[in-house]
């Protein structure tokens, strides 16, 4: 029990740091959140939410790597998110507006994840002044990173795309499977071996 204790004391130590990035918190404000909140963990490759079903959690990595996808049969697997540590991910349309998720949630490593159930953090917000605020922030935060992408793959030619992502994320090529980072990327499977070739030749 004592372990237990520790561990999910380390969790929420995380958790504080990684909430810091988008809303000044305090730690009291987090104390006062932690009833509302669950740990949760999980190996690698379990499908967290699947097609057709309801998304039940908000989630922040604590240590991992989550990936969010929609199966295509024209496309494959087309990659929308890789979530590793201090990165939120959910279902958004089906999490906030209650439908069937048109999303896979999926661990790519073994995970730890903090999690929000949706009736719990509508609690939270009533009841924990910080909450609402540090919501108001997560979901901001959010919606620019998720156009800031959109117009960057607009904006920049495949090989650019993949030079940036690749000096802001190396580890993601030892992390990330080829196929998985080159949907990510937008990028053809044999166009980002290519690429990847070319990278190592530089170096």
């Amino acid at each position: 029990m004592g372990d237990k204790i520790i561990v999910a004391r380390e969790c929420y130590e995380q958790l504080l740091v990684h909430l810091q990035r988008f809303s000044p918190i305090s730690r009291e404000g987090l104390e006062q959140l932690i009833p509302y909140l669950e740990i949760r963990r999980f190996d690698k490759k379990k499908k967290l939410v699947n097609q057709g079903e309801m998304e039940d959690y908000l989630n922040i990595v604590i240590k991992g790597l989550v990936r969010k996808y929609i199966p295509s049969s024209i496309r494959g697997e087309v990659t929308l998110q890789l979530a590793t540590e201090g990165h939120f991910i959910q279902s958004e349309i089906s999490f906030h507006h209650r439908l069937p998720s048109e999303v896979v949630i999926q661990t790519l490593e073994p995970t730890v994840l903090v999690s929000v159930k949706f009736d719990r953090m509508q609690d939270a917000m009533d009841k924990v002044p910080e909450a609402e605020a540090l919501g108001r922030a997560i979901i901001m935060q959010m919606f620019i990173k998720k156009d800031s992408r959109y117009f960057e793959q607009l904006n920049t030619s495949t090989r650019q795309r993949f030079i940036e992502y690749m000096n802001t994320h190396p580890e993601m090529l030892q992390r990330v499977p080829q196929k998985v980072l080159a949907s990510y990327l937008n990028i053809k499977p044999e166009t980002f071996s290519r690429l990847k070739h070319l990278l190592y030749i530089k170096r």
